[in-house]
C-alpha cells in the first residue's frame, strides 16, 4: 500500500448490519462479477454460510471470473481438502496467511494474524468490516449469534481498496526485504477506476507490522481530539492503549458526550474482565458505559459529531492495535453518520444496560494497585509487542498437493467449532 492513506470523495457507502444484510449483499456481488473477485477473511468455516460462499465462488469461477481468496491460518485452520480442492480445481487462487502446522495439537500462530475482512468485485464495489464467513453471524445461530457490522462502498475509494487487495496476493517480488502485504501489483491490474457514486468522503486505513503500525489508532485519536459534541464507540474487545484512554477522558471532560457500547455477554469472559478494569477510570471523567446484553457484541464501529464514522475489522485491544493486520474505512458523511447513530442508539435503548458510575472516592488498595499495573501495561505494550514471536508470516497459495498436505497437518489441530473456543475475531 502507499505510504500514506488518501481521502477520496464521491463515494456511496451503505451500512450492513449482521449476516442477514451482509451475506446476501456479498453473494449477490459475487454472482454479478464479470472479471475479478478478491476476498480476504480471518474466519471461513465449512458451515451453511461458508458453503454458500463456496457455491457462489464456484459458479463465478466456472464462468471465467478470476477469484482470489485469502484466509488466516489461525482463524481458519480446519478447512477440508474437498472444500479447498473444489475451489482450486475451478481455478480459484486460494491463499493461507501464516499456514503453520500445529504442535502437539496446539496452533502456535496466534500473533500477527491477518484479521482483515475485505471483498472487492471488478474493482468498482467493495466491502469492509468485521463480519466473518460463519453461521454465528446469523440470528438463527441462537444465543451466541454475534452483533456485527460491515459497509458496502462504491466510488473512487474502491481504487485504493482494490490496489491494496491486489498487492496482498501478488507473486513474491525479487527483493527479499519486501513484505507480502506491500508487493507491487501487475501493471495491467491498476488501470480500472471506480466512478463517482455518491457524496461521502472516505479513506481506507490499514494496520500492519511494518510502515502502518498505528494508522487506525491514530485516526480514532484524531476524531477524539476533534470531537465537540458526541462520540459513540461500539467495540467488541475494548482494552486500548494509554494515550487512547487519555484522549477519551479528555473529550468527556471538555463536555463531549462520550458513550461506549461494550460486551455484556462476551464470547470470551476474559475480554469482559479486562474491559471492566477500565470502567471506573473512564466513568470518573464522565464517560458513559453500556454493556450490550442481547448476544455477543462483535462490532468495531464508531462515530464522532455529525460526520465522522468508521467501520472495520480493528478491535480496540492489544492484538488489533499492536499485532494483527487490520483494515477500517473512515467515512465523512452526514447521512451515513446519522444512520449509524440511529442503529447504535436503538442498540442502547433496546439491548443494553448502563453500567452505574462508582459512588464515593474510596477504593480498595488491591483495586488501586491493579489499576496502576494495568495502565502501565497499556502504556508500554506497543513497545513490548515487538519482542513477541517475530517470524515473518508467509502468504502461501495452495495447489492440489498443498491442499492435501495442509489438510493432513491440520487434522490434529484443536477444533474451534464451539463458540466459546473460537479465536478473537
Amino acid at each position: 500500500m502507499s505510504a500514506k492513506s488518501r481521502w477520496a470523495s464521491g463515494n456511496r457507502v451503505r451500512l450492513l448490519e449482521n449476516g442477514e444484510e451482509f451475506f446476501p449483499a456479498v453473494f449477490e456481488a459475487v454472482a454479478a462479477a464479470e472479471r475479478e473477485v478478491l476476498i480476504e477473511t480471518f474466519i471461513l468455516f465449512e458451515d451453511k454460510v461458508g458453503l454458500a460462499l463456496h457455491e457462489a465462488v464456484l459458479q463465478a469461477a466456472r464462468r471465467g471470473v478470476q477469484i482470489d481468496i485469502t484466509v488466516d491460518g489461525f482463524g481458519s485452520p480446519n478447512l477440508s481438502s474437498d472444500f479447498v480442492g473444489a475451489l482450486t480445481s475451478a481455478g480459484v487462487r486460494f491463499h493461507v496467511f501464516d499456514p503453520q502446522p500445529p504442535l502437539l495439537g496446539v496452533r502456535l500462530n496466534v500473533f500477527r494474524r491477518m484479521h482483515r475482512k475485505i471483498v472487492v468485485v471488478d474493482g468498482v464495489r467493495a466491502f469492509v468490516g468485521g463480519i466473518n464467513y460463519s453461521a454465528d453471524h446469523l440470528a438463527d445461530f441462537g444465543p451466541q449469534a454475534k452483533q456485527d457490522y460491515s459497509v458496502e462502498v462504491c466510488g473512487p475509494i474502491v481504487d485504493e481498496i482494490h490496489r491494496f487487495a491486489l498487492e496482498a496476493v501478488a507473486p513474491q517480488a525479487a527483493t527479499p526485504a519486501r513484505r507480502w502485504f506491500r508487493r507491487r501489483p501487475p501493471e495491467q491490474a491498476t488501470t480500472a477506476h471506480a466512478p463517482h457514486s455518491g457524496e461521502a468522503d472516505a479513506v481506507f486505513v490499514t494496520r500492519d507490522n511494518h510502515e502502518h503500525r498505528n494508522d487506525i489508532e491514530r485516526q480514532y485519536r484524531v476524531a477524539l481530539r476533534s470531537a465537540r459534541s458526541e462520540v459513540i464507540i461500539a467495540n467488541a474487545y475494548f482494552f486500548p492503549g494509554y494515550l487512547f484512554l487519555k484522549d477519551l477522558r479528555r473529550a468527556a471532560r471538555r463536555g463531549v458526550k462520550v458513550r461506549l457500547i461494550l460486551q455484556g455477554q462476551p464470547d470470551m469472559p476474559v475480554v469482559k474482565l479486562a474491559a471492566r478494569m477500565l470502567y471506573a477510570h473512564l466513568q470518573r471523567a464522565g464517560v458513559q458505559i453500556y454493556e450490550y446484553c442481547a448476544r455477543p457484541l462483535h462490532g468495531k464501529v464508531a462515530l464522532a459529531d455529525d460526520e465522522w464514522s468508521t467501520v472495520g475489522s480493528s478491535n480496540l485491544d492489544p492484538l488489533s492495535l499492536s499485532l494483527n493486520l487490520e483494515a477500517n474505512l473512515i467515512i465523512h458523511d452526514r447521512a451515513f453518520n446519522q444512520h449509524l447513530r440511529e442503529r447504535l442508539e436503538d442498540l442502547i435503548e433496546t439491548s443494553c444496560k448502563e453500567v452505574p458510575a462508582p459512588s464515593g472516592r474510596n477504593r480498595a488498595w488491591g483495586q488501586m494497585v491493579l489499576s496502576y499495573l494495568v495502565f502501565h501495561f497499556l502504556r508500554r505494550f506497543p513497545a513490548w509487542a515487538g519482542w513477541l514471536p517475530a517470524h515473518q508470516p508467509a502468504l502461501k497459495r495452495l495447489g492440489s498437493d498443498e491442499v492435501k498436505a495442509a489438510s493432513t497437518q491440520q487434522a490434529g489441530a484443536q477444533p474451534i467449532s464451539e463458540p466459546g473456543a473460537r479465536p478473537l475475531s
